[in-house]
């Protein structure tokens, strides 16, 4: 399903660009839009879910969403105003506040600055590929709703492919740091030095383009980062592919979250929207419209098993 979805995009953009070179804000024929005005799949309100939101967000009438827009599409980004964040990431989020009855507000933030934005309150949520793990259970409340999978991506037309950490010994390898990618790669490393392997030269980037940039120029050999995000740059540009992916937990399936910061009293009702949205459908439109369809949880689950402390 993505594969095909992520082809008809590319067709689509070849198809319907402008003589000024943007692109269109609908895609023929893939469902994707990328424009500022979403149309985004809607929800109603459950009243008895929403009763479940403690006072402090329901005063306000609106929940504040933070996540960064410098990742890659299909998950967080910018429509083709520059301006609008829009993916799948936001798709959930809006769909959530809305069984909640709330609007949502979309903040922009860096991957660093939303934990510190929910740690002060100033985001109710964070909804911006976040992996649950151990150390960040202690200070955080999670409800799963979608699987964490990871990819190398390099230049095509090469022949190295990654099947295991010593596929990486010597090698330059980019990600953004904080995030569990950068975890599974350190940890990689140390594990070839031990072995008498030459240690992964790790380079940090924040924006996708940077890090694209960087691929092509041939400053890094390849970037470690969530699937979705390299399947949909190496079809579309035509310029990269993936080399190898695997669980973002390795012996434990990695799970994204909505996140919450620990005991606000939010996490159980955005656990049960989720499941709402699982149960009637809705969840899997918004999946099958980013081409992640193979991505799905078949439930929401609050703080379950998260990827071990290093």
């Amino acid at each position: 399903m993505r594969t095909l979805l992520i082809a008809a995009l590319v067709f689509g953009l070849a198809a319907c660009g402008t003589a000024g070179g943007e692109e269109p804000a609908e895609v023929a024929g893939s469902g994707i839009n990328l424009g500022p005005d979403q149309k985004r799949i809607t929800a109603t309100k459950d009243d008895k879910i929403a009763a479940k939101v403690p006072e402090k967000f329901r005063a306000k009438g609106e929940l504040t969403i933070g996540g960064s827009a410098g990742t890659a599409p299909p998950l967080r980004f910018y429509a083709t105003d520059d301006k609008t964040v829009i993916g799948v990431e936001t798709d959930i989020a809006t769909l959530v506040a809305d069984v909640l009855g709330l609007k949502a507000k979309l903040e922009v933030s860096s991957w660093e600055n939303l934990f510190v934005g929910l740690d002060s309150g100033a985001y109710d949520l964070g909804l911006s590929n976040i992996t649950v793990t151990e150390a960040r259970k202690e200070k955080y409340d999670f409800a799963t709703y979608r699987l964490d999978t990871l990819a190398f991506e390099a230049k095509k037309g090469g022949t190295w492919k990654v099947k295991e950490p010593k596929d990486v010994a010597g090698k330059v390898i980019a990600v953004t740091s904080g995030t569990n990618q950068e975890r599974i790669l350190v940890d990689w490393s140390t594990k070839n030095v031990a072995a008498g392997l030459q240690a992964t030269d790790i380079k940090y980037f924040q924006n996708s383009s940077d890090y694209y940039l960087a691929l092509q120029s041939g400053r890094i050999d390849a970037y470690l980062g969530p699937n979705p995000s390299s399947a949909y740059h190496a079809v579309t540009s035509g310029q990269t592919e993936v080399i190898g992916n695997f669980s973002g937990g390795a012996a434990v399936q990695g799970k994204i979250a909505a996140t919450t910061k620990k005991d606000s009293g939010l996490v159980t009702p955005v656990q049960e929207a989720l499941n709402q949205l699982i149960a009637n459908g809705k969840y899997a439109e918004v999946l099958k419209r980013w081409g992640l369809s193979d991505e799905a949880v078949p439930t929401s689950e609050i703080n379950p098993q998260g990827l071990p402390k290093s």
